[in-house]
């Protein structure tokens, strides 16, 4: 399978932000390839594209189902799987975000509530305090995150869009606040 210069030099960005996004280089291009790519591939021509082992690759193509980054379809009269990402930029961004809050948030949440009921020794009493302002924020922020995740993608992207709006809105306000406290005083 040829690839063009734009390709591969998309792939091998991605593989290198890979890496510090904490995934592997070779899953990072496996799946900016398949995000590229016009149709689905099998598993050989991603094996022919990005010049990796076959081991790799199916290692790789794992490693991103178990994300659920991936759709798998057949081609008739052929056993074969092929990959492709999903179309939705934002259904891949909120897989990525829900992905990432299972594995890394709840633990942390999970753990940090966990912490915050035991008794605290002398020693310890700054400790718990500090962790509870921590899973008190945490918990602020995956709430937000659960209304955002609420809202239908239009909305969404109306939202994003107001952003800096919102912050004049709430800066506005608070200083419209701050005058009618003064003026009380």
């Amino acid at each position: 399978m040829q690839t063009s210069d734009l390709t591969y030099e998309f792939v091998q960005h991605f593989g290198e932000m890979g890496s510090r996004w904490g995934i592997n280089r070779t899953v990072g291009q496996i799946y900016a390839l398949l995000f590229i790519s016009e149709e689905p591939l099998c598993a050989d021509e991603i094996v022919e594209a990005l010049s990796i082992s076959r081991s790799n690759v199916s290692m790789g193509l794992k490693e991103l189902q178990s994300w659920n980054l991936l759709r798998t379809s057949r081609k008739p009269d052929d056993r074969r799987d092929y990959f492709t990402t999903p179309e939705d930029m934002w259904a891949i961004v909120r897989t990525l975000v829900a992905e990432r809050k299972k594995r890394e948030i709840d633990p942390t949440l999970s753990k940090l509530r966990e912490l915050e009921l035991r008794a605290p020794d002398s020693a310890g009493s700054y400790a718990q305090g500090r962790i509870s302002e921590m899973r008190g924020l945490i918990e602020s922020l995956t709430d937000f995150y659960s209304d955002l995740d609420r809202l239908e993608t239009e909305r969404l992207i109306q939202l994003m869009k107001m952003g800096k709006t919102l912050g004049k809105l709430v800066s506005g306000t608070a200083q419209l606040v701050s005058l009618k406290q003064k003026e009380k005083a």
